[in-house]
């Protein structure tokens, strides 16, 4: 067995490991914390495959931003796992069935002729980046530049629409801040002082 032979194993057996305790475990975080492991097993696959522009995009995507979100909500959120967990056992019979097809068409889609390797291998003269930019930018850059677009548009409407209604915050400005002088904070009363009678009370003999 070779170095990448190994590696590979060592990959699919953490990314599998880590799949699995994804949904077998009872903490939503550490199921949330072993699909990160996930994430990063398969980027390290990817690597070894010579894709490293899907690699650094899943660490980034995934990994960066769309996992912290899923942390943020699950720790925000207030979850009963005992209420959830009660009707998973129904559900196992449906489950299993899915998981056979979609493994049995996992398995005849690999064990066609497409997917074997040629007989005559030659190494790509340039990283898959380059190839992906190259095409990305000259036969699909209309396509690219209006899906900038729509998200550029959803990303101003959610802003707006964060913006609209009672503004339950008050804002601050920093040049009023800095324009504040002592009279506008601090106000002296002068009040006249009382006097208060006070009675006392003799002891009778």
């Amino acid at each position: 067995m070779d170095y990448s032979s190994a590696v590979f194993y060592f990959f699919s057996f953490i990314l599998l490991f880590s799949a699995i305790k994804v949904i077998t475990a009872r903490n939503p975080i550490f199921s949330a914390l072993f699909l990160v492991l996930s994430f990063f097993s398969a980027a390290g696959l990817w690597l070894l495959l010579q894709a490293e522009f899907l690699a650094i995009a899943l660490v980034l995507v995934y990994v960066g931003a769309v996992m912290v979100l899923f942390l943020f909500v699950i720790m925000m959120i207030d979850i009963n796992v005992e209420v959830m967990k009660k009707g998973f056992w129904n559900y196992f019979p449906a489950i299993a069935f899915v998981s056979i097809v979609m493994l049995t068409e996992i398995i005849l889609v690999l064990n066609q002729p497409f997917f074997k390797a040629p007989a005559l291998f030659e190494a790509p003269k340039k990283s898959n980046t380059d190839a992906i930019g190259e095409v990305l930018y000259s036969d699909y850059v209309l396509p690219f530049e209006v899906a900038a677009i729509i998200l550029l548009v959803a990303i101003i409407a959610a802003i707006s629409l964060t913006l609209r209604g009672k503004k339950m915050h008050k804002g601050i400005d920093p040049a009023l801040q800095i324009g504040v002088q002592k009279s506008d904070r601090i106000k002296m009363i002068e009040m006249k002082s009382e006097k208060v009678k006070i009675k006392k009370r003799t002891k009778r003999k």
